[in-house]
Protein backbone atom coordinates (compact mmCIF):
# COMPACT_ATOMS: atom_id res chain seq x y z
CA UNK A 1 0.00 0.00 0.00
CA UNK A 2 1.48 3.37 -1.09
CA UNK A 3 1.61 6.33 1.27
CA UNK A 4 -1.29 8.02 -0.59
CA UNK A 5 -3.43 4.87 -0.40
CA UNK A 6 -2.65 4.48 3.29
CA UNK A 7 -3.84 8.06 3.79
CA UNK A 8 -7.08 7.18 1.99
CA UNK A 9 -7.60 4.05 4.10
CA UNK A 10 -7.39 5.90 7.42
CA UNK A 11 -9.06 9.12 6.30
CA UNK A 12 -12.65 9.94 7.16
CA UNK A 13 -14.78 11.34 4.34
CA UNK A 14 -17.30 13.91 5.51
CA UNK A 15 -20.13 15.56 3.57
CA UNK A 16 -21.49 18.79 5.04
CA UNK A 17 -24.63 20.76 4.31
CA UNK A 18 -23.59 24.07 5.89
CA UNK A 19 -27.04 25.61 5.97
CA UNK A 20 -28.33 28.98 7.11
CA UNK A 21 -30.68 27.30 9.61
CA UNK A 22 -29.19 23.82 10.15
CA UNK A 23 -25.89 22.04 9.60
CA UNK A 24 -26.01 18.37 8.63
CA UNK A 25 -23.00 16.06 8.54
CA UNK A 26 -22.69 12.78 6.61
CA UNK A 27 -19.83 10.39 7.42
CA UNK A 28 -18.88 7.72 4.90
CA UNK A 29 -20.14 4.32 6.02
CA UNK A 30 -22.28 5.80 8.83
CA UNK A 31 -24.80 8.04 7.03
CA UNK A 32 -26.12 11.28 8.58
CA UNK A 33 -24.51 11.50 12.02
CA UNK A 34 -25.36 15.07 12.98
CA UNK A 35 -28.19 17.54 12.38
CA UNK A 36 -28.03 20.67 14.51
CA UNK A 37 -29.04 24.34 14.21
CA UNK A 38 -26.34 26.63 12.76
CA UNK A 39 -26.15 28.73 15.92
CA UNK A 40 -23.24 29.58 18.25
CA UNK A 41 -23.56 31.29 21.64
CA UNK A 42 -20.46 33.28 22.64
CA UNK A 43 -19.40 35.46 25.54
CA UNK A 44 -19.50 39.12 24.58
CA UNK A 45 -16.00 40.63 24.54
CA UNK A 46 -13.96 37.41 24.94
CA UNK A 47 -15.81 35.57 22.10
CA UNK A 48 -15.48 32.37 24.19
CA UNK A 49 -17.92 29.72 22.91
CA UNK A 50 -20.61 28.95 25.49
CA UNK A 51 -22.82 26.62 23.42
CA UNK A 52 -23.23 25.36 19.84
CA UNK A 53 -26.14 23.86 17.90
CA UNK A 54 -29.32 22.83 19.75
CA UNK A 55 -28.19 24.29 23.09
CA UNK A 56 -27.27 27.60 21.45
CA UNK A 57 -30.57 27.80 19.53
CA UNK A 58 -32.48 27.69 22.81
CA UNK A 59 -30.57 30.85 23.76
CA UNK A 60 -31.42 32.80 20.57
CA UNK A 61 -33.08 36.13 21.47
CA UNK A 62 -33.18 35.05 25.15
CA UNK A 63 -29.62 35.74 26.31
CA UNK A 64 -28.45 38.01 29.14
CA UNK A 65 -26.29 40.98 28.18
CA UNK A 66 -22.93 39.18 28.43
CA UNK A 67 -23.83 36.29 26.08
CA UNK A 68 -24.77 36.63 22.41
CA UNK A 69 -26.25 33.89 20.23
CA UNK A 70 -25.01 34.19 16.64
CA UNK A 71 -26.22 32.62 13.40
CA UNK A 72 -22.92 32.77 11.47
CA UNK A 73 -24.56 31.80 8.14
CA UNK A 74 -26.80 34.23 6.25
CA UNK A 75 -28.43 33.50 2.88
CA UNK A 76 -26.39 30.30 2.60
CA UNK A 77 -23.05 32.07 2.97
CA UNK A 78 -20.67 32.87 5.82
CA UNK A 79 -21.55 36.12 7.58
CA UNK A 80 -19.13 35.55 10.48
CA UNK A 81 -15.93 33.73 9.49
CA UNK A 82 -14.47 33.18 12.97
CA UNK A 83 -17.71 31.84 14.45
CA UNK A 84 -18.33 29.53 11.45
CA UNK A 85 -14.88 28.00 11.93
CA UNK A 86 -15.59 27.41 15.65
CA UNK A 87 -18.96 25.85 14.76
CA UNK A 88 -17.48 23.44 12.16
CA UNK A 89 -14.65 22.53 14.56
CA UNK A 90 -17.18 21.78 17.33
CA UNK A 91 -19.35 19.60 15.07
CA UNK A 92 -16.33 17.69 13.70
CA UNK A 93 -15.03 17.16 17.26
CA UNK A 94 -18.43 15.79 18.23
CA UNK A 95 -18.45 13.10 15.52
CA UNK A 96 -14.76 12.12 15.29
CA UNK A 97 -12.52 10.69 18.04
CA UNK A 98 -10.45 13.30 19.84
CA UNK A 99 -7.19 12.15 18.23
CA UNK A 100 -7.99 11.06 14.73
CA UNK A 101 -5.08 9.57 12.77
CA UNK A 102 -5.59 11.44 9.50
CA UNK A 103 -7.43 14.71 8.99
CA UNK A 104 -10.78 14.23 7.18
CA UNK A 105 -11.64 15.10 3.59
CA UNK A 106 -14.70 17.33 3.40
CA UNK A 107 -17.25 17.98 0.68
CA UNK A 108 -19.38 21.05 1.40
CA UNK A 109 -22.58 22.01 -0.41
CA UNK A 110 -22.63 25.71 -1.41
CA UNK A 111 -25.26 27.82 -3.22
CA UNK A 112 -24.53 28.52 -6.91
CA UNK A 113 -25.10 32.24 -6.34
CA UNK A 114 -22.09 32.70 -4.04
CA UNK A 115 -19.03 34.69 -5.12
CA UNK A 116 -15.44 33.46 -5.40
CA UNK A 117 -14.63 35.38 -2.18
CA UNK A 118 -17.51 33.61 -0.36
CA UNK A 119 -16.34 30.23 -1.71
CA UNK A 120 -12.84 30.91 -0.42
CA UNK A 121 -14.28 31.77 3.01
CA UNK A 122 -16.09 28.40 3.16
CA UNK A 123 -12.93 26.50 2.18
CA UNK A 124 -10.73 28.39 4.63
CA UNK A 125 -13.22 27.85 7.47
CA UNK A 126 -13.19 24.09 6.83
CA UNK A 127 -9.38 23.98 6.56
CA UNK A 128 -8.97 25.97 9.79
CA UNK A 129 -11.43 23.56 11.46
CA UNK A 130 -9.17 20.60 10.58
CA UNK A 131 -9.95 19.40 7.04
CA UNK A 132 -7.16 17.81 4.99
CA UNK A 133 -8.86 18.44 1.64
CA UNK A 134 -11.94 20.56 0.94
CA UNK A 135 -14.19 20.19 -2.11
CA UNK A 136 -17.14 22.45 -2.87
CA UNK A 137 -20.22 21.15 -4.67
CA UNK A 138 -23.24 23.16 -5.81
CA UNK A 139 -26.17 22.51 -3.50
CA UNK A 140 -28.62 21.56 -6.24
CA UNK A 141 -26.14 19.04 -7.68
CA UNK A 142 -25.60 17.59 -4.20
CA UNK A 143 -29.38 17.57 -3.61
CA UNK A 144 -29.91 15.70 -6.91
CA UNK A 145 -27.33 13.05 -5.93
CA UNK A 146 -28.88 12.79 -2.44
CA UNK A 147 -32.37 12.40 -3.96
CA UNK A 148 -31.06 9.46 -6.06
CA UNK A 149 -31.70 11.22 -9.37
CA UNK A 150 -29.74 9.48 -12.17
CA UNK A 151 -27.90 12.68 -13.09
CA UNK A 152 -25.31 11.02 -15.35
CA UNK A 153 -27.80 9.94 -17.99
CA UNK A 154 -28.38 12.08 -21.11
CA UNK A 155 -31.75 13.42 -19.94
CA UNK A 156 -32.99 16.59 -18.28
CA UNK A 157 -33.71 16.61 -14.55
CA UNK A 158 -34.93 19.68 -12.68
CA UNK A 159 -34.21 20.14 -8.97
CA UNK A 160 -35.68 22.90 -6.83
CA UNK A 161 -33.84 23.12 -3.49
CA UNK A 162 -35.45 25.52 -0.97
CA UNK A 163 -33.11 26.00 1.97
CA UNK A 164 -33.16 28.41 4.90
CA UNK A 165 -31.45 31.26 3.05
CA UNK A 166 -31.54 30.41 -0.65
CA UNK A 167 -33.67 28.71 -3.29
CA UNK A 168 -31.77 27.05 -6.09
CA UNK A 169 -33.39 25.76 -9.29
CA UNK A 170 -31.20 23.74 -11.66
CA UNK A 171 -31.55 21.63 -14.76
CA UNK A 172 -29.01 18.80 -14.78
CA UNK A 173 -28.04 16.51 -17.65
CA UNK A 174 -25.00 14.23 -18.13
CA UNK A 175 -23.82 15.14 -14.62
CA UNK A 176 -23.52 18.86 -15.39
CA UNK A 177 -25.59 21.97 -14.76
CA UNK A 178 -27.29 23.08 -17.98
CA UNK A 179 -29.25 25.94 -16.40
CA UNK A 180 -29.01 27.12 -12.81
CA UNK A 181 -30.64 30.04 -11.02
CA UNK A 182 -30.48 30.93 -7.35
CA UNK A 183 -32.28 33.57 -5.32
CA UNK A 184 -31.64 34.58 -1.74
CA UNK A 185 -35.13 33.62 -0.60
CA UNK A 186 -35.84 30.58 1.56
CA UNK A 187 -37.38 29.47 4.84
CA UNK A 188 -36.00 32.54 6.66
CA UNK A 189 -37.86 34.87 4.28
CA UNK A 190 -41.06 32.85 4.85
CA UNK A 191 -40.62 33.51 8.60
CA UNK A 192 -39.93 37.21 8.01
CA UNK A 193 -43.07 37.52 5.86
CA UNK A 194 -45.15 36.16 8.78
CA UNK A 195 -43.45 38.57 11.25
CA UNK A 196 -44.09 41.52 8.92
CA UNK A 197 -47.75 40.55 8.37
CA UNK A 198 -48.49 40.15 12.11
CA UNK A 199 -46.83 43.52 12.82
CA UNK A 200 -48.64 45.38 10.01
CA UNK A 201 -52.08 43.84 10.43
CA UNK A 202 -52.29 43.17 14.19
CA UNK A 203 -49.70 45.58 15.70
CA UNK A 204 -48.09 42.56 17.36
CA UNK A 205 -44.33 41.96 17.45
CA UNK A 206 -43.37 38.26 17.33
CA UNK A 207 -39.95 36.60 17.26
CA UNK A 208 -38.39 34.41 14.57
CA UNK A 209 -38.95 31.19 16.52
CA UNK A 210 -42.66 32.00 16.92
CA UNK A 211 -42.96 32.77 13.20
CA UNK A 212 -41.17 29.51 12.31
CA UNK A 213 -43.55 27.61 14.59
CA UNK A 214 -46.57 29.24 12.87
CA UNK A 215 -45.13 28.30 9.44
CA UNK A 216 -44.54 24.67 10.43
CA UNK A 217 -47.86 24.23 12.29
CA UNK A 218 -50.44 25.98 10.09
CA UNK A 219 -48.38 27.35 7.18
CA UNK A 220 -49.64 26.41 3.71
CA UNK A 221 -49.28 27.48 0.10
CA UNK A 222 -52.55 26.10 -1.35
CA UNK A 223 -56.10 26.55 -0.05
CA UNK A 224 -57.12 23.66 2.22
CA UNK A 225 -60.66 22.44 2.95
CA UNK A 226 -59.96 22.52 6.69
CA UNK A 227 -58.97 25.87 8.18
CA UNK A 228 -56.45 25.40 11.00
CA UNK A 229 -55.94 27.85 13.88
CA UNK A 230 -53.28 28.50 16.49
CA UNK A 231 -52.53 30.96 19.27
CA UNK A 232 -49.58 33.32 18.87
CA UNK A 233 -47.96 35.29 21.71
CA UNK A 234 -45.93 38.45 21.32
CA UNK A 235 -45.54 42.09 22.35
CA UNK A 236 -48.14 44.74 21.55
CA UNK A 237 -46.42 47.32 19.29
CA UNK A 238 -48.39 50.19 20.85
CA UNK A 239 -48.59 49.39 24.58
CA UNK A 240 -45.40 47.31 24.81
CA UNK A 241 -47.31 44.72 26.85
CA UNK A 242 -47.50 40.95 26.16
CA UNK A 243 -50.55 39.93 24.10
CA UNK A 244 -52.09 36.81 22.55
CA UNK A 245 -53.56 36.48 19.07
CA UNK A 246 -55.35 33.69 17.23
CA UNK A 247 -54.24 33.16 13.63
CA UNK A 248 -55.68 30.84 11.00
CA UNK A 249 -54.13 29.08 8.01
CA UNK A 250 -55.86 31.40 5.48
CA UNK A 251 -54.12 34.44 6.97
CA UNK A 252 -50.75 32.66 7.05
CA UNK A 253 -51.15 31.73 3.37
CA UNK A 254 -51.78 35.41 2.54
CA UNK A 255 -48.68 36.40 4.53
CA UNK A 256 -46.52 33.89 2.59
CA UNK A 257 -47.87 34.86 -0.83
CA UNK A 258 -45.07 37.27 -1.80
CA UNK A 259 -41.99 35.05 -1.16
CA UNK A 260 -43.79 32.00 -2.62
CA UNK A 261 -44.68 33.93 -5.79
CA UNK A 262 -41.00 34.95 -6.15
CA UNK A 263 -39.93 31.27 -5.94
CA UNK A 264 -42.57 30.23 -8.53
CA UNK A 265 -41.51 33.03 -10.91
CA UNK A 266 -37.89 31.84 -10.66
CA UNK A 267 -38.96 28.24 -11.47
CA UNK A 268 -40.88 29.52 -14.53
CA UNK A 269 -37.87 31.59 -15.61
CA UNK A 270 -35.59 28.53 -15.34
CA UNK A 271 -38.04 26.43 -17.36
CA UNK A 272 -38.06 29.20 -19.98
CA UNK A 273 -34.23 29.04 -20.24
CA UNK A 274 -34.19 25.22 -20.60
CA UNK A 275 -33.41 23.79 -24.08
CA UNK A 276 -36.57 22.23 -25.65
CA UNK A 277 -35.33 18.61 -25.59
CA UNK A 278 -34.50 18.82 -21.88
CA UNK A 279 -37.77 20.66 -21.16
CA UNK A 280 -39.60 17.71 -22.73
CA UNK A 281 -37.80 15.36 -20.30
CA UNK A 282 -38.76 17.56 -17.34
CA UNK A 283 -42.46 17.59 -18.34
CA UNK A 284 -42.29 13.78 -18.38
CA UNK A 285 -40.18 13.27 -15.23
CA UNK A 286 -41.32 16.23 -13.15
CA UNK A 287 -39.56 18.74 -10.89
CA UNK A 288 -37.93 17.19 -7.81
CA UNK A 289 -38.19 19.34 -4.67
CA UNK A 290 -35.65 19.20 -1.85
CA UNK A 291 -34.72 21.32 1.19
CA UNK A 292 -36.67 22.22 4.31
CA UNK A 293 -38.73 24.92 2.56
CA UNK A 294 -40.25 22.32 0.22
CA UNK A 295 -42.02 20.81 3.26
CA UNK A 296 -44.41 23.79 3.42
CA UNK A 297 -47.88 22.27 3.08
CA UNK A 298 -49.36 22.53 -0.41
CA UNK A 299 -46.24 24.04 -2.02
CA UNK A 300 -45.51 21.17 -4.45
CA UNK A 301 -49.21 21.19 -5.44
CA UNK A 302 -49.17 24.96 -6.10
CA UNK A 303 -45.96 24.78 -8.17
CA UNK A 304 -47.42 21.95 -10.27
CA UNK A 305 -50.59 24.00 -10.86
CA UNK A 306 -48.68 27.19 -11.79
CA UNK A 307 -46.13 25.52 -14.11
CA UNK A 308 -48.17 22.66 -15.57
CA UNK A 309 -45.27 20.32 -14.72
CA UNK A 310 -45.58 17.38 -12.25
CA UNK A 311 -43.79 18.02 -8.94
CA UNK A 312 -42.26 15.27 -6.78
CA UNK A 313 -41.15 15.79 -3.18
CA UNK A 314 -37.86 13.97 -2.52
CA UNK A 315 -37.92 11.15 0.03
CA UNK A 316 -35.83 13.00 2.65
CA UNK A 317 -35.93 16.66 1.54
CA UNK A 318 -33.99 17.94 4.56
CA UNK A 319 -31.16 15.40 4.15
CA UNK A 320 -30.60 15.50 0.37
CA UNK A 321 -27.71 18.01 0.22
CA UNK A 322 -25.76 16.32 3.05
CA UNK A 323 -26.39 12.84 1.57
CA UNK A 324 -25.29 14.02 -1.89
CA UNK A 325 -22.15 15.71 -0.54
CA UNK A 326 -21.34 12.49 1.34
CA UNK A 327 -21.92 10.28 -1.69
CA UNK A 328 -19.71 12.41 -3.92
CA UNK A 329 -16.44 10.98 -2.60
CA UNK A 330 -17.72 7.44 -3.19
CA UNK A 331 -17.61 8.13 -6.93
CA UNK A 332 -14.43 7.25 -8.83
CA UNK A 333 -11.97 10.16 -8.88
CA UNK A 334 -11.90 10.44 -12.70
CA UNK A 335 -15.72 10.57 -12.75
CA UNK A 336 -15.62 13.22 -10.03
CA UNK A 337 -13.26 15.48 -11.95
CA UNK A 338 -15.18 14.97 -15.18
CA UNK A 339 -18.73 15.48 -13.98
CA UNK A 340 -18.73 17.69 -10.91
CA UNK A 341 -17.93 21.34 -10.81
CA UNK A 342 -15.73 21.18 -7.73
CA UNK A 343 -12.99 23.59 -6.80
CA UNK A 344 -10.06 22.05 -5.02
Amino acid sequence: MGFGNMFEAFSTDIGIDLGTCNTLVHVKGKGIVLSEPSVVAVERGTKRVVAVGKDAKKMLWKTPGDIIAIRPMRDGVIADFETTEKMIRYFIGKILPKRWFVKPRMVIGVPTCITEVEKRAVKESAEQAGAREVYLIEESLAAAIGANIPILEPAGHMVCDIGGGTTEISVISLGGMVVSNAIRIGGDEFDQAIIKHVRNVHNLIIGEQTAENVKITIGNASPEKKIEKMEVKGTDAITGLPRRLEMDSVEVREALEEPIDTVIEEIKRTLGQTPPELAADIVERGIVMTGGGSLLKGLPKLIAKETGVPVILAENPLLCVALGAGKFLDSPRDMGSKYFNLNK
